[in-house]
C-alpha cells in the first residue's frame, strides 16, 4: 500500500480569469499543438503533459508505479493570493470543485486537499468550512507565506483556530519564493528558495507559537522539511545563544517541536532520507513525490524501497503516517 501525499493536479478547461477579471496574470491553460501550455496572462509559463490534468492518464502511472492513491492538492502559482479576496476565492472553489469530482469519480484512487484565499481570512475560513463539510476533504493546502506574510503572523491564528476545530489538515507547501529577482537564473527559485520557503514557514510557527496554541493542528511540509531538517543545530543554537531576537513569543527550544508536524519523504539523497529519519521519527514522515512534475520523485517511494528498512518501517512510512496525518477513515481508503 502507498499513499502519495504529495501530487499536484489542475483542471484540463480553465477560464482565462485574467480576461474575465480584468487584471493581473492568473494562470489558464491551453491546448496547442498537441502541447498544452500553463499560461501567465500571455506568456507560456511551462508545459504540462495530459497527467498534469487527465485522471485516467494519472491512475495509469499510479499502475505503473506501485502507487494506490494520489493525494490531489492545486499547482501553488493557481493559489491567487495576490489577487482581490472576491476573486482568489473565485478560482479556489472553482478548483476545489474540479478536485472533488476528480476524486468522486475515482474515490478508490484519489483523495483531495483544497485551497483557500487566504489573503482574506474570513474568506479563507469559510471556504476552508465548504471544502470539509461538504466536498469531504481531510483538509487543504497553503503557501509558505501570504504575500510576504509569515505563517506566525496573528492575523492567521483565527484560521488556525477555525482548522483545529474542523479536523482539517493542513498540507504546506513552497511558492512566491524569496530571492526570486535576485537570483532567476540557473533555477535557483527552485533549487534553493524552495528549501529556504519551507524552512521559513516551519520556523515561523515553531517561533510564532503556532504549534503552542493550536496543538491539535496537523501540519505537514512539502519537500522533507526544506532546508530546516539540516540547519536545526544552527537554529537551536541561534536560540540559545540570542533568545532576545529568536525566542520573543516563544520561549520552548525549537528542537522541541520534533514530533508535533509531519514532512514528506521527498528529499531526493539516501543519506539525507537517513538524516531526516533519524531526525523525524518513523511516524512523522510520509510519501510524497512531487508529481508529475520534474523535481519529483519519479517512481515514489523508489528511495525508500532502496534502504534496508523492517516491514513496519516502511508501511508506516508508505502509507500508516499518511492516514495518521489525514485522519482518514477506512471507508476513503481502497482494500488492502
Amino acid at each position: 500500500m502507498k499513499i502519495d501525499i504529495h501530487t499536484h493536479i489542475m483542471p484540463e478547461n480553465m477560464p482565462n480569469w485574467t480576461k474575465k477579471f480584468g487584471y493581473g496574470e492568473f494562470i489558464h491553460l491551453e491546448h496547442r499543438n498537441c502541447k498544452a501550455c500553463m499560461m501567465k496572462g500571455d506568456t507560456v509559463f511551462r508545459e504540462v503533459k495530459e497527467n498534469c490534468f487527465q485522471p485516467q492518464a494519472r491512475i495509469k502511472d499510479m499502475e505503473d508505479t506501485d502507487v494506490n492513491m494520489q493525494v490531489l492538492s492545486t499547482i501553488p502559482v493557481l493559489f491567487n493570493y495576490w489577487a482581490k479576496p472576491e476573486d482568489g476565492l473565485t478560482t479556489s472553489r472553482f478548483l476545489n470543485d474540479h478536485i472533488a469530482e476528480t476524486v468522486s469519480k475515482n474515490t478508490h484512487s484519489f483523495i483531495g486537499l483544497g485551497t483557500l484565499p487566504m489573503q482574506d481570512v474570513a474568506m479563507a475560513i469559510t471556504e476552508m468550512e465548504r471544502c470539509i463539510k461538504e466536498l469531504n476533504f481531510p483538509g487543504v493546502e497553503i503557501g509558505t507565506n501570504i504575500n510576504g506574510k509569515n505563517l506566525s503572523d496573528k492575523s492567521f491564528f483565527p484560521f488556525y483556530k477555525a482548522a483545529e476545530k474542523l479536523g482539517c489538515s493542513l498540507f504546506i507547501h513552497p511558492w512566491d519564493m524569496m530571492g526570486t529577482e535576485q537570483m532567476p537564473q540557473y533555477w535557483l527559485p527552485w533549487l534553493v528558495g524552495m528549501p529556504a520557503e519551507t524552512s521559513r514557514a516551519i520556523c515561523s510557527m515553531i517561533f510564532g507559537g503556532v504549534f503552542e496554541k493550536f496543538p491539535k493542528l496537523k501540519v505537514a511540509f512539502a519537500h522533507g522539511g526544506g532546508s530546516f531538517p539540516i540547519t536545526l543545530g544552527r537554529i537551536e543554537h541561534g536560540y540559545k545563544m540570542r533568545p532576545d531576537l529568536v525566542a520573543v513569543d516563544n520561549p520552548i527550544n525549537p528542537k522541541k517541536y520534533i514530533g508535533k508536524f509531519w514532512v514528506d519523504s521527498l528529499t531526493h539523497d539516501r543519506s539525507a532520507f537517513q538524516y531526516l529519519l533519524d531526525l523525524m521519527g518513523e511516524d512523522f514522515i510520509c510519501l510524497g513525490s512531487d508529481y508529475p512534475f520534474p523535481l519529483g520523485e519519479a517512481k515514489p517511494g523508489k528511495l525508500i524501497q532502496k534502504m534496508d528498512y523492517r516491514k513496519k518501517t516502511r508501511n508506516k512510512l508508505y502509507y500508516k503516517n499518511a492516514i495518521e496525518w489525514l485522519n482518514l477513515k477506512k471507508k476513503q481508503l481502497p482494500e488492502f
